[in-house]
């Protein structure tokens, strides 16, 4: 199985860090194919522009989403868009590791949301959510967090955690036609012991464990069922 893990943490000893080399780790050592998008190793530029397109649709008036779609019927995205959107394209499940800052990701993962998962290559009119392009791709986001559970709960201070990931688990991953599952949160990661921090880990390993064989069944009901249509 090809998964992509697109990380977004500037240190590389973070906790999200070591989830991050975790599942790389595990999921190797069970022979899957992973690759990693290391946002801020890498360098990558959330900044949208023309500098996005080797093509120009308008020359006069910026509209982003015109020059994504004339980008992408003619071979016109730079080649930072070419390299993480053929990551995206060839992955059965996707992971998505931030810690949460100001109740959303950092700035550089929207960037690459907002730069990569283009207008024509991602998404169009009339292909979103149930009919969005990419009906057999999975989507997992790993997370932490410095507050505690408490606070992400319901009437306290920061709300339920699946209403602060709403727009990343529905305007982002449905949004594409993929299967959002269930989110891992570490809260409160810099809080916590060595005791706790072991824990999460092993909690991580089995949720990745778990998400890679629900892809894996989701695949083989999927080619039966289109194997099954051919022969009809």
């Amino acid at each position: 199985m090809n998964v992509l893990m697109v990380y977004a943490h500037p240190e590389p000893t973070s906790f999200t860090g070591a989830l991050k080399d975790a599942g790389v780790a595990t999921l190797r050592q069970a022979g899957h194919t992973v690759v990693v998008s290391d946002l801020y190793a890498e360098q990558f530029d959330p900044v949208a522009g023309r500098h996005d397109f080797n093509a120009v649709a308008n020359a006069e008036r910026f509209h982003y989403q015109t020059e994504q779609a004339h980008a992408y019927g003619n071979d016109g995205f730079a080649a930072d868009l070419v390299r993480e959107q053929k990551r995206f394209r060839d992955a059965d499940l996707v992971v998505w590791l931030y810690p949460i800052w100001w109740g959303g990701m950092p700035a550089i993962l929207k960037g690459w949301f907002d730069r990569v998962l283009a207008y024509g290559f991602a998404y169009a009119d009339g292909r979103r959510f149930a009919s969005g392009f990419f009906p057999d791709k999975r989507g997992l986001l790993c997370l932490s967090t410095g507050g505690t559970q408490q606070r992400f709960s319901a009437g306290d201070a920061y709300g339920d955690i699946q209403t602060v990931l709403w727009p990343a688990q529905r305007l982002m991953i449905e949004y594409l036609g993929m299967t959002a599952l269930e989110p891992f949160v570490a809260y409160a990661a810099p809080r916590v012991d060595a005791e706790g921090r072991d824990l999460y880990l092993r909690q991580w390993i089995m949720r990745l464990q778990q998400a890679v064989e629900d892809t894996a069944s989701h695949a083989s009901i999927t080619a039966v069922t289109l194997t099954a249509a051919g022969r009809s």
